[in-house]
């Protein structure tokens, strides 16, 4: 296995720690902060197992396009602010930078590549991580897998030859120079394809519900009104919203952009594929390219040996505590799925993982703030 870019022999199987954090996005990174700061020794005590080769999360894999100027938000890391960035630096290059500046200065014990397969129960209360390099034996889960390896695709009837592509696999706007694109979805990963494929294309933009616009700054009254509305469906077990489906689209820079290209003209969602396009009932379409900026769903397939699922089809949480399993908590899940969310929800997170294996019931005390 590779830790901290060093090759090292494999330790003996299974290794034995008191939290395990899966995946080293922004939350996993938060999380990891928080156990080292209250204590937990690193690759002893806690370990972040990390399935990408590199650090950056998903952000190493967002398209070239995509820049600093143009994120929908971004938050520094618990201590670490992110250092002053070009504007035209593609996200891609600077998260990621951030992200290994950040394992290093706090020395995170992120190991990697790791692929976690599976999450089971032991007899003995503790949780047993299967991996592709290996097992891990822990006390306590902190999940933040985020959801960039599910992509969702909705499906239609009907069969379109041209060239379909989730938002996941988009690289920006040249290839399509020219071509009639119809572009799925109505968040900001729609707007953001909107604002740079309308530049050298013809677009269509369709969404399944008429697409809300927030008016206004987003204060942090209305952030935590929002925050408070995904917060409820998770803690009733309801399949989770996200939270820009919440916000409605804000006055971004895409946002701008596509607003003075002329390319917001949004229309229903079409009926069906056809052969050469989309149809809505007689009304054919012929286009050359589908962008599916459909969203994502979050990444939990390893969890599933633990049933944690409820009839609602959700997991029902209690902050970031799965409600019904103390030992496991999910972050960048729900309301915390934002980089500002993840940094609250690793910090929420490890007060809690630090109650559980102090075995009281106790609030934990945080140490004074640095």
């Amino acid at each position: 296995m590779t830790v901290q870019g060093a090759t090292t022999e494999p330790a003996a199987d299974p290794r034995e720690v008191d939290a395990v954090v899966i995946g080293a996005g922004q939350a996993g990174l938060s999380a990891a902060y928080h156990l080292h700061r209250r204590g937990l020794a690193p690759y002893t005590g806690f370990v972040v197992l990390d399935a990408d080769g590199a650090p950056g999360g998903a952000w190493a894999h967002r398209s070239p396009s995509l820049t600093m100027a143009t994120v929908h938000g971004f938050h520094d890391l618990p201590d670490f602010e992110l250092p002053a960035t070009d504007p035209a630096t593609p996200a891609r290059v600077a998260v990621p930078g951030y992200f290994a500046a950040y394992e290093a200065q706090h020395a995170l014990p992120v190991v990697r590549p790791v692929k976690v397969l599976a999450v089971r129960d032991r007899p003995d209360g503790r949780l047993l991580v299967e991996t592709d390099s290996g097992n891990w034996v822990t006390r306590a889960l902190l999940n933040a897998t985020g959801t960039w390896t599910r992509p969702f695709l909705p499906r239609y009837p009907g069969r379109f030859a041209g060239r379909q592509l989730h938002y996941a696999d988009y690289r920006g706007p040249a290839e399509f120079a020219g071509l009639r694109v119809v572009v799925v979805g109505g968040g900001a990963s729609a707007i953001q394809v909107l604002s740079e494929v309308g530049e050298v294309a013809e677009t269509v933009w369709v969404t399944r519900t008429p697409p809300v616009v927030h008016e206004g700054p987003f204060t942090p009254e209305f952030g935590r009104e929002v925050v408070a509305k995904v917060a409820e469906r998770v803690a009733a077990g309801l399949p989770v919203r996200s939270v820009v489906s919440v916000t409605g689209l804000g006055p971004s820079v895409a946002y701008r952009r596509a607003e003075a290209l002329g390319v917001l003209n949004r229309r229903p969602m079409f009926d069906r594929l056809t052969e050469h396009g989309v149809a809505w009932g007689e009304q054919e379409l012929a286009v050359d390219v589908i962008i599916w900026a459909t969203g994502f769903r979050a990444e939990l397939t390893h969890l599933a040996p633990l049933a944690l699922r409820g009839p609602g089809g959700g997991i029902r949480m209690t902050g970031t505590r799965v409600t019904d399993d103390p030992r496991i908590h999910l972050l960048g899940y729900g309301p915390s799925a934002s980089t500002v969310g993840a940094n609250r929800a690793g910090r929420a997170a490890v007060n809690e993982v630090v109650r559980l294996l102090r075995g009281s019931d106790r609030p934990a005390a945080e140490p004074a703030a640095v």
